[in-house]
């Protein structure tokens, strides 16, 4: 198995990591540069890095769009990985208010609709406390995973996702 990325705690298959941000748009790509370094060390195949961190950076996206009222300079993106085999999980929060999402077609406003095509779990919870979108993906078999030579194994890519309604 690969060595965590740097930050993260390993605990024989589980990794963990966490960290906020100011909920500010200027750190909308650090997050994503974040959660590929989270990412890198699980040696994910085909385009499961890059829908992971769509996802990611979707609902880091409304957290700092609609979380918060505009004047707001106070407001916060946390964001949390773990693994717990088989699965990879995220849970993106912040402490804002609620906006339910408009069923009227619109240029934007796709965001939650795109996480659910790429991720096996999307849960979307709030309350007075603000909103909390939880997200998990298929590990690949770990037997499987590239060896440490850096050969790569025969992991065959997981299945597409299914999609789940928020809770």
């Amino acid at each position: 198995m690969a060595e965590p990325a740097a930050g993260m705690h390993h605990v024989d298959t589980l990794e963990f990591a966490s960290r906020s941000w100011t909920a500010d748009a200027r750190h909308l790509a650090p997050i994503r540069t974040q959660v590929r370094g989270w990412l890198a060390p699980l040696v994910l195949p085909g385009d499961a890095e890059d829908d992971i961190v769509l996802a990611v950076s979707e609902a880091a996206s409304n957290c700092v769009e609609h979380a918060y009222p505009a004047d707001t300079t106070d407001g916060t993106v946390e964001l949390t990985f773990w693994t717990e085999a088989p699965h990879l999980c995220l849970e993106i929060v912040d402490h804002g208010t609620w906006r339910p999402p408009t069923d009227q077609p619109a240029h934007r406003g796709r965001g939650i609709e795109m996480m659910r095509q790429v991720m096996t779990t999307v849960l979307i919870h709030y309350d007075r406390r603000g909103t909390r979108v939880f997200l998990s993906y298929p590990l690949p078999d770990i037997d499987n995973r590239p060896d440490t030579d850096g050969r790569h194994g025969t992991a065959s890519p997981p299945p597409r996702p299914s999609l789940v309604d928020p809770c």
